[in-house]
C-alpha cells in the first residue's frame, strides 16, 4: 500500500521527477538506500529488505535507471507459495523488467529508463504495462492515476500543482512539502499518503519516504527515515 507519485517530463532532456513513501510492517528490518548488491548488481543502490535480500526502491546511476514496487491486490490466497517481489525490482533495474507470470504476488512495478517511464501491474493472472505520459502521475495499490484510489483522488491535483516549482535549488522539497500537508489527513484514513493500515487488516504503516532524480546526469536518489511509523516528523533527506 505504497504510494509514488512521478512527473514526466514534457522535454525528454528534463528529469524524471519521483517521490515515494513506503509502508511495511515495522517489525521486517531494512536497510537505507546503500550498495548492498555488489556481487550480483555492482553499481546498483537501493532500500534493501533483510529478510529476502531484494529491493523496494534501487538505482543503477550509471545506466541512468530507478525502479520502486508497490504491492497490489491479487488472485492469490494470502499462503500461496510465491517468491518475494523485491528480486522484481534488481531485475528491472539491470534492464530485464518482467515478461511472462512472474511468481510472486501481484505488484506495480514504475521503472524508469532513458527510453521513459513505464509501470508494469501484475494480479497474478495478468501482467500489463503502461508507457507514461508526460504530466504528473500517482499510483498506489490499483491502477495509474486511478480514481478509485482515495489518496489518488484526494492528492493528485496538489501534486500536479507543486510540479512546476520542482527545477528549484532545493529539488523535491515542494513535494515533501504536499506530503507534510497531507499529514493532516489521520494515518487512518482512507485518503492517507502517511498511514497507518493496521484497521484494514494490513500490518504496515508508513516507514520512509525517497525522493530521486533520473536524467541525463544519471540518478540522485535521498532517503529519510519516519521517526515514529505512521506519523509525519519531516524526516532529514540525506
Amino acid at each position: 500500500m505504497c504510494t509514488v507519485v512521478i512527473q514526466v517530463p514534457a522535454d525528454p532532456r528534463r528529469p524524471v521527477r519521483l517521490l515515494a513513501v513506503r509502508d511495511e510492517d515495522p517489525s521486517r528490518a531494512w536497510d537505507p538506500v546503500g550498495p548492498w548488491w555488489p556481487d550480483a548488481y555492482p553499481g546498483v543502490i537501493g532500500v534493501r529488505d533483510r529478510r529476502a535480500g531484494g529491493a523496494w526502491l534501487a538505482a543503477d546511476p550509471a545506466a541512468r535507471r530507478l525502479a520502486v514496487i508497490l504491492n497490489r491486490a491479487d488472485v492469490l490466497p494470502d499462503d500461496a507459495p510465491a517468491l518475494s517481489r523485491g528480486g522484481i525490482v534488481l531485475d528491472a533495474v539491470a534492464g530485464h523488467p518482467p515478461v511472462g507470470a512472474p511468481p510472486t504476488h501481484g505488484f506495480n512495478l514504475v521503472d524508469v529508463s532513458a527510453a521513459g517511464v513505464r509501470v508494469s501491474m501484475w494480479d497474478a493472472a495478468t501482467l500489463r504495462t503502461v508507457d507514461l505520459e508526460p504530466g504528473t502521475h500517482m499510483i498506489a495499490h490499483d491502477d495509474v492515476d486511478d480514481p478509485r484510489t482515495a489518496r489518488i483522488r484526494r492528492w493528485l491535483a496538489a501534486f500536479a500543482a507543486a510540479a512546476p516549482e520542482l527545477d528549484r535549488a532545493d529539488g523535491l522539497q515542494p513535494w515533501l512539502d504536499v506530503l507534510q500537508d497531507t499529514a493532516a489527513t489521520p494515518a487512518t484514513d482512507d485518503a492517507a499518503i502517511i498511514r497507518d493500515n493496521r484497521p484494514y487488516g494490513v500490518p504496515t504503516l508508513s516507514l520512509l519516504v525517497c525522493t530521486a532524480s533520473v536524467g541525463a546526469d544519471g540518478v540522485d536518489v535521498a532517503y529519510g527515515e519516519l521517526a515514529v511509523p505512521g506519523e509525519w516528523n519531516r524526516p532529514e533527506m540525506a
